[in-house]
């Protein structure tokens, strides 16, 4: 792919010079791609979902509900390729696309006659301008909370990366509750609505847990709204979904629950641990790049607050010292008693459900349903917390 010969290519370049040129390299890679594939999000209403965590629940949601309601539909988000309910993995390790595939596949989702496109979109793929090109029609925001702070240099900018996509849209689908919402306030707009949980309709029956998923519900719901689906497809496909891969996952719920969930940043954690309540076996760790440090302690801290037992290992280490990332997670845990540490996430996980009792929830965090996990020198290993649990099961 173009995406992947020109970035190969840039490995070559001194760094202060690529530096220099790099927001032209960035314009003009997304003017081309979208010149090479004729503009394709012209002919399609375009919906780009953005915040911090929910992201791919949002568009998971939206997708759905537009599908429901008997429209053509593509969706890109970190966990699928989708258009016209034909779908692949996401196996990029990469939310939202480099500029040549993602206007490819917009090119691909006319040509199937689609009239939407949902579209997860991310801080570091708007920093890298490969929104650009993009007409959308309407922005949703889910929450923005602190994250690839080392990548943009503070909050505010990652948090200013975000509302470039509100600047772009026509109709903008915010989040009252989240703590940013003046900020986004602030962007002129041609509509706009302000969301909260406590005006999701009483009379749809949500299957997902956790008052985060009700959050999510309530965006896609205003979002499909104001795409004037009806009423009855947004409460029909609503009420279908019992779950999103690697989002609050259950593997199994007796004799003791075992759930798989793709929380990475603390407020996420934290969020699921409390919808899971008591007696939780706790496995996590952290990515490693040298990208978001500061959160390893903030991780370890949430699981020492919430859990009866926690096991630390490895997750993506890429070129960092697996043993030196746990050692900045154990830095936030108190109570040593109840801590352990196994690098080989297989035996961490397997050691966790051997430990469990009657009524216990071990819950496997930061991964989800992601294929791959990622080594130093490029290298990937095959993986999925999910698969793992099963055949570990089967063993036993």
């Amino acid at each position: 792919m173009l995406d992947e010969a020109l970035a190969s290519v840039k490995k070559f370049i001194p760094k202060p010079v690529f530096n220099f040129f790099q927001p032209f390299y960035h314009l003009s890679l997304a003017y081309l791609a979208a010149t090479a594939y004729g503009f394709p999000a012209r002919k399609l209403k375009i919906v780009g979902v953005t915040g911090t965590n929910g992201k791919s629940t949002v568009v998971h949601l939206i997708s759905s509900i537009l599908e429901e309601a008997g429209e053509k539909v593509a969706s890109v988000s970190s966990l699928r390729f989708r258009i016209n309910k034909k779908e692949e993995t996401n196996a990029l390790k990469m939310t939202m696309p480099g500029r040549f595939k993602l206007q490819k596949f917009l090119r691909e989702a006319i040509r199937a006659r689609c009239k939407y496109a949902v579209i997860e979109v991310t801080s570091e793929g708007i920093k890298q301008l490969r929104h650009t090109g993009i007409n959308f029609y309407m922005a949703v925001l889910t929450n923005v909370t602190p994250e690839h702070i080392e990548s943009h240099g503070t909050f505010e900018k990652y948090r200013a990366a975000k509302a470039e996509l509100f600047k772009k849209a026509k109709i903008h689908v915010l989040n009252g509750e989240d703590p940013s919402i003046d900020y986004f306030l602030k962007i002129s707009v041609q509509n706009r609505i302000i969301y909260s949980k406590k005006d999701f309709p009483p009379n749809i029956r949500l299957k997902l847990l956790g008052d985060f998923n009700l959050e999510n519900a309530t965006a896609a719901y205003h979002a499909a709204k104001l795409l004037e689906i009806e009423f009855a497809a947004i409460k029909s496909a609503l009420e279908k979904i019992e779950g999103v891969p690697g989002r609050l996952e259950f593997i199994q719920k007796e004799p003791f629950a075992i759930v798989v969930d793709y929380a990475h940043t603390p407020d996420a954690l934290e969020k699921v641990y409390k919808t899971l309540g008591e007696n939780l076996i706790c496995v996590l760790g952290s990515a490693g790049g040298r990208r978001d440090k500061w959160k390893r302690p903030e991780m370890g801290k949430i699981a020492d607050k919430f859990c009866k037992k926690i096991i630390l290992t490895n997750e993506d280490p890429y070129d960092e010292n697996p043993e030196a990332i746990l050692a900045d997670v154990e830095q936030g845990i108190v109570q040593k008693i109840k801590f352990q540490k196994i690098l080989d996430r297989r035996e961490a996980i397997r050691e966790a459900i051997k430990s469990a009792e009657l009524g216990d929830t071990v819950i496997i965090t930061g991964k989800g349903a992601e294929p791959w996990m990622m080594l130093a020198n490029g290298q990937k290993l095959s993986w999925d917390d999910r698969e793992v649990v099963k055949k570990e099961l089967q063993k036993m």
